[in-house]
C-alpha cells in the first residue's frame, strides 16, 4: 500500500559499501529498493563503486542520495558533506574477524607475525581497522596488503596467497559456499554499532519520513519479509547519531585529513 506523501514521485540514488561483486550487492539489495519504492511510489536505483577507497571518494562528494556505509565511515561523513542516520540493522552489532584456512595451524593472533594479511581497504573499520590497530597494539609484525572486497579477502586466503586475512562475520556468512566451508575465525573483536543506512542532507524531511516509516515497519514473515531475507537481516531500527559515540571515541583519523 502506497504511503500517501504529497511530493510528486522522485528518483534516489542509494550507494552500497561494496564489501561484495556489484552482482551479488545488487541481487541483496535489489528486493528492497524494489520494495521501498512500491510502499513510497519513488524509485530508487542500487549503486556501489568498483572498491571501497572509491566509494568513500563518492561518499565525500555527496554523490549518493542515500548510502549504506560502514560505522566509521557515517562518523566521518556525517560532518563533511552531512550525511544523517536513519536505520541500522535490528539487534545487531558488527565485529571485525580474521580468518585463516581450516587447516591452518595457527591458533592465535601472535602466530601471524612476519606475515602478510590481506584486507579489504585501509578505511574499512571493523574488517580491517580494528584488527590491524589490535595486532599493532600487541607489538604483531604484519605486513597489510588491501584487496578491494571482502570477498577478495577471503578468496585469497582460500586459496594460499595470504595466510589470514580481514573480514566480519556478515559477509563471511555471505561468501561463497566453496569459499567459506574452507575457512574458519582465528579472531574476533569486541561488538560495535554496526552500518548506518544514512541519508544526504538534500533529502526532504518528507522523504526521509516515508523511507524511514518503511523501513522500521519490515518484519521477517511480515511486511518485507523477501527483502530482508534477501539481505540476511532480522530488520531495522531508527539510528541516531549517538549510536555511533562507540566509534567516535576510538579517535580513528584515516579519513579525516581528507574529510574534516
Amino acid at each position: 500500500m502506497l504511503i500517501s506523501h504529497s511530493a510528486a514521485a522522485e528518483s534516489f540514488s542509494v550507494g552500497i559499501v561494496p564489501q561484495h561483486s556489484p552482482k551479488k550487492l545488487a541481487e541483496a539489495w535489489q528486493p528492497l529498493l524494489s520494495y521501498i519504492g512500491s510502499e513510497t511510489g519513488h524509485t530508487f536505483h542500487f549503486e556501489t563503486a568498483k572498491d571501497i577507497p572509491t566509494f568513500e571518494k563518492a561518499l565525500s562528494e555527496g554523490k549518493y542520495d542515500i548510502a549504506y556505509m560502514n560505522p566509521y565511515h557515517f562518523v566521518v561523513f556525517q560532518k563533511n558533506p552531512g550525511y544523517r542516520a536513519l536505520v541500522r540493522q535490528k539487534d545487531q552489532t558488527i565485529q571485525g574477524i580474521i580468518v585463516v584456512t581450516r587447516d591452518s595451524p595457527f591458533t592465535e593472533l601472535s602466530d601471524l607475525n612476519g606475515t602478510k594479511i590481506a584486507f579489504p581497504a585501509p578505511a574499512a573499520f571493523a574488517a580491517s581497522i580494528i584488527p590491524r590497530a589490535t595486532m599493532q597494539k600487541e607489538g604483531i609484525n604484519f605486513t597489510p596488503v588491501y584487496v578491494h572486497s571482502h570477498d577478495s579477502v577471503y578468496l585469497n586466503v582460500k586459496r594460499g596467497f595470504f595466510k589470514a586475512g580481514g573480514g566480519i562475520y556478515r559477509s563471511l556468512q555471505a561468501t561463497d559456499d566453496d569459499v567459506k566451508k574452507n575457512l574458519k575465525v582465528l579472531w574476533a573483536s569486541p561488538a560495535y554499532t554496526p552500518h548506518a543506512i544514512a541519508t544526504h542532507p538534500r533529502l526532504s524531511e518528507e522523504v526521509r519520513g516515508q523511507l524511514l516509516n518503511v523501513l522500521t515497519t519490515m518484519n521477517p514473515g511480515g511486511k518485507g519479509s523477501d527483502a530482508l531475507n534477501s539481505l540476511k537481516m532480522k530488520g531495522f531500527s531508527e539510528a541516531f547519531s549517538a549510536d555511533w559515540d562507540d566509534i567516535r571515541v576510538l579517535n580513528i583519523d584515516l579519513l579525516q585529513q581528507e574529510n574534516p
